[in-house]
């Protein structure tokens, strides 16, 4: 049986303005959803074109992704930067050597 992964993720824009915490059993293909602007993606990245994957993690626990989520979204602004700086400190976007 193959194992499978729920992965809590930071995306922002291109500028490092905006922040968008998320949750998903596909990291692939939601940030490709992003990036290619789907019909169904969030109104916030759509709106402020937060497409570029910058931090994530992954369980197995589809119920501790989600309160890991709700942690995060929970913290100051200052807080998040700190732990993508922490996994990512050029905010690269992850998504190009990404493989799952």
């Amino acid at each position: 049986m193959s194992e499978k992964y729920y992965y809590v993720y930071i995306t922002t824009n291109k500028y490092n303005k905006v922040l968008y915490i998320g949750v998903t059993n596909d990291l692939l293909r939601r940030i490709w959803e992003y990036k290619t602007k789907e019909q169904r993606i969030s109104q916030f990245v759509r709106k402020y074109n937060a497409d570029k994957l910058v931090w994530y993690e992954y369980s197995e626990s589809i119920n501790d992704s989600l309160i890991r989520e709700k942690q995060i979204k929970g913290w100051i602004r200052q807080k998040k930067v700190d732990l993508i700086n922490n996994f990512n400190p050029g905010w690269k976007d992850l998504s190009e050597n990404f493989s799952g």
